[in-house]
């Protein structure tokens, strides 16, 4: 299976996938563990039309398209969270729902220029609404935020979010402010996060994450002072775990994930040195 983006409104195939997102999640129906997508007989029940359909790219031999869609689901159709989906899809399906909810959230908010008020217009060229009025462009948006693995010996940071509590225990999170460098910003979130400070930060990798318009850069640090004090308004607990006691963590397709499975893979490697 394999995807690609593309900025044309031109279908390339004669066959058509439609990802309807809404504000909750993808609008499909379960056969057993198989999300089924709605096609174009079940518009009218939906009230959709084709016009609304963004083509984004290609998935294998079909045309895929986004609509956002904010009214009631009939059965047999219902919301599936993105969360929910992890479990349900496989990674390069996965990406593709990400991408499409991405792109309604984008569709959504860019309908009207923030600066005029008027109706915006889709630019042929490019991803871009543009306002016809005072000339705006309104590229999607994208929100870089750091994730983060905070080791110290052979133990490492993972907490339990605070909207959350007890569904499991990841890594630490936040977004970029305004003039701070990606390096800058982890130092500040885990020091307000967790209360300890870190030193020694290396890129591990990145995974685009529509909740809903980020980009998260995920990273690896040393600890280098300081006792766990967590904020209660984001974390409703943080502690030192060792790769063999670990607590429940997130499925395996995000990257705080992929961040927790490489630490223990080198443990386990340097302790059967």
């Amino acid at each position: 299976m394999a995807f690609v983006p593309d900025i044309s409104s031109t279908p390339e195939h004669g066959q058509q996938r439609f990802f309807v997102v809404h504000p909750r999640g993808l609008v499909a129906r379960l056969d057993g563990a198989q999300v089924v997508l709605p096609n174009v007989e079940d518009f009218d029940a939906l009230g959709l039309t084709l016009g609304e359909a963004h083509r984004f790219g290609t998935l294998d031999d079909s045309d895929v398209f986004v609509i956002p869609f904010a009214g009631e689901v009939p059965a047999p159709f219902e919301i599936l969270a993105l969360r929910a989906l992890a479990s349900l899809l496989g990674e390069v399906l996965f990406g593709v729902v990400g991408h499409a909810m991405h792109t309604a959230d984008w569709l959504s908010t860019s309908r009207f220029c923030g600066r005029c008020g008027a109706r915006t217009e889709r630019v042929a060229s490019e991803r871009c609404m543009a306002c016809p009025a005072c000339g705006l462009h309104l590229y999607p948006r994208i929100s870089p935020a750091i994730i983060t693995l905070v080791r110290k010996g052979d133990q490492a940071l993972l907490a339990s979010n605070a909207k959350f509590p007890g569904a499991f225990y990841s890594t630490l999170a936040g977004f970029a402010e305004i003039g701070e460098s990606l390096e800058e910003t982890l130092v500040r979130e885990v020091r307000e996060e967790a209360g300890i400070a870190v030193t020694n930060v290396r890129y591990f990798g990145s995974q685009p994450w529509p909740f809903p318009n980020s980009l998260m850069i995920a990273f690896t640090a040393d600890w280098h002072a300081g006792e766990i004090t967590i904020d209660p308004r984001e974390l409703s607990d943080a502690q030192w775990f060792s790769a063999d006691a670990l607590p429940p963590v997130p499925p395996p397709i995000s990257i705080a994930r992929q961040l927790i499975d490489a630490w223990v893979v080198e443990v386990q490697a340097q302790r059967a040195r």
